[in-house]
């Protein structure tokens, strides 16, 4: 088992805190108390035990490392955040491969697990507040120094008028002059500043928006999904209309990066996504999730109907027949397979995905190139 050098206790016990655990010297975690009824919070300490013991059960049983990336891979796997880790995780298990660290250490690298998006979100916006506040002061201070400074100019043309009162007053108007020339340089320096913090607002603006994208195929990333589908979900659910969402995953994936290599791996997955985008439009938009997989949310169309359209673009890539530029070696069929539910038909959100998941799973097993509806 490759050796890991073991996390210095801060890092580690701030990761445990946020994952709802204790810290590794046994502190409580600083949070508010749970809200609500005696029963509301049983029901909370209950998930968090059996969240905590799916972690530590999972850890345990393949030996591997307590550190801070195979605990957020375990919680984004175990809490519901990632089905698609959970079934990799699952189907990994179920081969004689097992779970290893080194598969774990690739699975980081390939697919970086990252902290809950809200997080990130309230620290961005804090930055942008801290920005904003920077700009104002800087600002309000410019113009004050201005002011002074044309009050100050005026003054010492006063008083060198009057320098044949005597020596002193002529020393006044030295003096004078050099606080000019200081504030003179301070003002340009806080103007400099202000343009500072405007091209670094600007630079933060151009951060969120490639934090949203996928560098790949130009679709938005998993993170911009899920803010859409909140999104989506309260303005579809006021005006009461269909919302549905769809899983979509490339078949035999591995085959086409074994045969062909990455490069050409990295050619196909940008082709599934321009068919999927080539659908897409103000009611239907479509993002990848990570790796070969795909989520598309259709506004305003019932799951049949969602699934018909998903059905034809997955039709009419099947029909198509690929050659490898680089090496003129055909790729064969290139085909996905789907899963479509419909987002009020469950709990909420973030169950809808997971019956489209498992939907997704059952195309899979029941031959691939095919589209299922998720159970009710």
């Amino acid at each position: 088992m490759t050796t890991h050098a073991t996390p210095s206790n801060e890092p580690v016990g701030r990761l445990l805190g946020w994952l709802g655990l204790r810290s590794a010297q046994g502190g409580a975690r600083e949070e508010e108390r749970p809200s609500g009824s005696p029963a509301t919070r049983d029901l909370i300490r209950e998930a968090r035990h059996q969240l905590v013991g799916a972690i530590g059960t999972f850890l345990l049983d393949h030996d591997l490392d307590v550190t801070a990336t195979n605990l957020l891979i375990a919680h984004s796997a175990f809490s519901g955040i990632n089905p698609r880790l959970a079934r990799q995780i699952a189907t990994r298990a179920a081969t004689g491969e097992g779970i290893t660290q080194q598969w774990l250490d690739e699975l980081a690298q390939q697919e970086p697990i990252q902290p809950d998006s809200a997080e990130l979100d309230r620290m961005v916006a804090r930055l942008e507040s801290n920005l904003e506040t920077f700009h104002t002061n800087t600002k309000a201070a410019r113009s004050a120094t201005s002011e002074y400074g044309t009050r100050l100019e005026e003054h010492v043309s006063d008083l060198e008028e009057v320098q044949k009162t005597g020596e002193l007053v002529s020393h006044l108007a030295d003096i004078a002059k050099v606080m000019l020339e200081r504030t003179r340089h301070a003002e340009e320096e806080m103007r400099k500043s202000e343009d500072e913090a405007r091209s670094l607002r600007r630079s933060l603006a151009r951060a969120k928006r490639d934090a949203e994208i996928d560098y790949l195929t130009g679709l938005p990333n998993r993170r911009a999904f899920e803010v859409l589908l909140e999104r989506h979900y309260e303005e579809a659910r006021a005006a009461c209309e269909p919302l549905s969402v769809a899983f979509c995953d490339i078949d035999k994936f591995k085959e086409v990066n074994d045969t062909h290599g990455h490069e050409a791996g990295d050619r196909v997955i940008k082709l599934i996504a321009d068919t999927l985008a080539h659908i897409s439009n103000d009611h239907c938009h479509v993002a990848r999730h990570g790796g070969e997989e795909f989520v598309m949310l259709f506004r305003r169309l019932p799951p049949s109907e969602a699934a018909k359209k998903l059905d034809e673009a997955r039709e009419s890539l099947a029909n198509r027949r690929l050659i490898n530029r680089k090496t003129d070696q055909p790729f064969g069929q290139i085909t996905f397979s789907g899963g479509v539910a419909d987002v009020f038909g469950f709990g909420d959100a973030r169950a809808a995905l997971k019956a489209a998941d498992d939907a997704l799973y059952r195309a899979k097993e029941s031959g691939r190139n095919r589209i299922e509806l998720a159970q009710l």
